[in-house]
């Protein structure tokens, strides 16, 4: 079984990422972190780069936990690329790292946080960065 995360390279994601390893550890389970983002969006500033990829591979690695990093592209929504990672994987938990934004920006931009916590089977865990 798995922790997943939802990481995007931001304060947000590395909180979510921190915590993920420090439940996966505590539990002994792999860690799956996930970077989704729509495929049209490959300029997307939430899409990992070559260099930012190895970034998170080698904090992982020094970590000292089992994990997968996934970045996936779709023409769907990146909430529904970590549900269905989220079920392929059989996640025992989904954490995901969260940050403040005004109701306007809610409702034009979406929410993928919500819509993970909404529509998840497994319990979502979401972190704040410290400030």
């Amino acid at each position: 079984m798995t922790v997943l995360v939802g990481y995007v390279n931001n304060p947000a994601g590395h909180a979510a990422l921190d915590a993920g390893i420090a439940q996966a550890k505590k539990d002994g389970k792999e860690l799956v972190v996930v970077n989704a983002s729509r495929s049209a969006q490959r300029s997307d500033s939430y899409r990992l780069g070559e260099g930012e990829l190895k970034s998170v591979n080698n904090y992982l690695t020094r970590a000292e936990v089992e994990f997968r990093v996934l970045t996936l592209g779709s023409e769907y929504d990146p909430a529904e690329q970590i549900l269905d990672t989220a079920n392929e994987v059989g996640a025992e938990l989904i954490v995901l790292g969260t940050r403040k934004r005004t109701p306007v920006g809610k409702f034009l931009l979406g929410s993928t946080i919500q819509k993970v916590i909404l529509d998840a089977e497994a319990p979502v865990l979401c972190v704040k960065a410290a400030h």
